[in-house]
């Protein structure tokens, strides 16, 4: 098992996943960026947040959203931006499942503001969702040198050792 984890290889497998799930979440941020009071409206139909966080959430979610999706794409500082996508992915799984629970027939509101009929919330949304989570948490743990940036600094400091 320790050498499964430890296996070289995972970096080169990591690298198309990381390019896939920045590049979801950087599709999906642009939008958000451009129109934040239409991401507003999609948070607020999940009736979660208290009124005065939705137009907080609605400003500051898409930039961590770019930033960590810029971040794994590139390899810097690749597991940290693991770690928080991973979490970002938690928090969507948990606030479709609050919204189907409560019976609320919505959009999504992960990709641009669409109507129900293009991006309606189900059970697909959270299975969808845990797809790109596990992707997350794949490079997370097993992604241990990853191919980038971080793996630039780390060469250049071990030749100035």
């Amino acid at each position: 098992m320790k050498r499964f984890l430890n296996w070289k290889g995972h970096s080169w497998i990591a690298i198309p996943l990381r390019f896939y799930i920045g590049g979801v979440f950087l599709y999906a941020c642009w939008h958000k960026i451009v129109h934040p009071e239409s991401f507003a409206l999609d948070i607020a139909t999940y009736q979660i947040l208290p009124p005065y966080l939705i137009n907080p959430m609605a400003i500051v979610l898409p930039w961590l959203e770019l930033i960590a999706g810029i971040m794994i794409i590139i390899g810097f500082r690749t597991r940290a931006s693991a770690l928080l996508l991973s979490g970002m992915m938690v928090i969507f799984i948990m606030a479709i499942s609050i919204a189907l629970a409560k019976g609320l027939h919505m959009s999504c509101g992960c990709f641009a503001s669409q109507t129900i009929e293009e991006d309606p919330i189900s059970i697909l949304t959270i299975f969808r969702d845990s797809g790109w989570l596990l992707i997350c948490l794949y490079v997370l743990i097993f992604d241990k040198n990853p191919v980038g940036i971080d793996r630039l600094f780390k060469r250049r400091v071990e030749m100035t050792v």
